[in-house]
């Protein structure tokens, strides 16, 4: 895939999520190919954009090894929660008799998370921003419309999803972010400096 594809497939989920959606569940592609095209390029422009944040307006006063360390954080942050969160998915669509097919609940996570990652990618660089990341609730109506699409469930089961993938995302976001945020700083004070 080329990257002209990777950059028209992000626009079309913001802009048209119904009739991308369309797309994704007739492509039926492999999870590798979403982490690979998707998820991978985002986390790490993300980690790119958390490690110049860090360096030029956050933690300008420590050193540039501090700001990849936080580069790296984020890197990893995402990638755990995407993946803890398609687990997760994939067992309460089991739980509400929807399925159960990992490839799905990764689809559907992954490119719901996408207005959240850019959100962060201009966050991070410049933190008074901050407020920017309300956007990411829009990441919710791709959701939405992702199972819709892709599940098909029924109308009194959507709601209930929603709000524990909501809650799940949020819950694993602050747990993992407070986790590694501190091991980090250990290891860098503790090691790097």
């Amino acid at each position: 895939m080329s990257p002209k594809f990777i950059i028209q497939r992000i626009i079309n989920i913001i802009l048209n999520p119904a009739k991308t959606w369309e797309a994704i569940y007739s492509e039926n592609r492999q999870v590798k190919v979403t982490r690979y095209y998707i998820v991978l390029p985002l986390t790490l422009l993300v980690a790119v954009s958390a490690s110049i944040g860090s360096y030029v307006f956050t933690h300008s006063q420590l050193s540039v090894v501090y700001s990849v360390v936080s580069g790296i954080k984020y890197l990893i942050l995402l990638l755990i929660v995407i993946y803890l969160t398609s687990v997760i998915f994939n067992e309460i669509t089991s739980a509400l008799d929807l399925g159960k097919n990992f490839s799905i609940s990764f689809t559907i996570i992954a490119y719901s998370i996408i207005p959240f990652l850019l959100c962060l990618v201009v966050s991070l660089i410049f933190e008074s921003l901050f407020f920017i990341n309300v956007l990411a609730l829009y990441g919710l109506y791709i959701f939405w419309i992702g199972a819709e699409k892709m599940l098909n469930p029924p109308d009194h089961k959507k709601m209930p999803m929603l709000i524990a993938v909501f809650i799940c995302v949020t819950g694993l976001y602050i747990t993992i972010y407070w986790v590694l945020t501190k091991l980090a700083d250990r290891i860098y004070f503790a090691f790097l400096t």
